[in-house]
């Protein structure tokens, strides 16, 4: 009798134990899977529950939060006033020496858009002295000062460095050249223009001496729109 109660005892006592182990080991399993699935959950919810309370009335009364949307709001207002500003409803044209490429807008709308070509940034040195003339095309905002039909080129001292031949008087007979410019020309000032070209094959490329060169078509376009004190953009 007693070793039968030894046995039963022995016997409870290992099925307390396995089944402690079984719970253990479920409990185990289920905490693996909240860590692989529920936390994840929870976590995008979180924020969910954090942006929907940062969207309702009360971020909008903190001090920060106004003090930040007043200086965006006057960024916005600054940018917009500088914009139409540079894009009034009167024609400009936008020069990009980098592509060649030019831009004509009326109203703030795109009517054309072509080749050109801008200055070589070749730097040319007298024979004797110290004079040189570096040919690139001056950036930033300029104005149309004036315009001409048949231009005629009075060409400066650098041309006759350039090929070698002396420098003429001022008003030689030698400096005045006719046709090389096109139908039409905008002055922009200290010697620069928007003009024809002779050399059409070249267009796309920078090889001028500092103006603006464009084809015939694109040129009469930019004639007819553009009048004086009309904006020219140069980047």
């Amino acid at each position: 009798m007693e070793q039968k109660s030894w046995i039963r005892k022995a016997f409870s006592v290992f099925s307390r134990f396995v089944l402690l182990f079984i719970c253990t080991i479920l409990v185990t399993l289920a905490l693996i899977l909240f860590v692989i699935y529920g936390v994840p959950v929870l976590m995008e919810w979180a924020p969910m529950q954090k942006s929907e309370i940062l969207n309702n009335q009360e971020l909008k009364k903190e001090p920060v939060y106004k003090k930040q949307l007043g200086l965006l709001t006057k960024d916005v207002q600054r940018f917009s006033l500088k914009y139409n500003g540079y894009t009034s409803g009167q024609s400009y044209i936008v020069i990009n020496t980098t592509d060649n490429r030019f831009s004509l807008y009326t109203n703030k709308n795109l009517i054309r858009e072509g080749s050109c070509s801008t200055g070589s940034y070749i730097m040319l040195q007298a024979s004797s002295g110290n004079k040189k003339w570096i040919f690139k095309t001056p950036r930033g905002k300029y104005w149309i000062h004036g315009k001409k039909t048949n231009p005629v080129w009075k060409r400066p001292d650098w041309s006759f460095v350039e090929e070698g031949s002396k420098i003429p008087s001022p008003n030689d007979d030698s400096r005045f050249e006719y046709g090389v410019l096109g139908d039409y020309a905008l002055t922009l000032g200290d010697g620069y223009m928007i003009h024809g070209t002779i050399y059409k094959r070249f267009l796309g490329m920078p090889v001028t001496h500092g103006c603006v060169r464009l084809n015939d078509d694109d040129l009469k376009v930019v004639y007819n729109t553009l009048n004086i004190g009309s904006k020219v953009y140069i980047f």
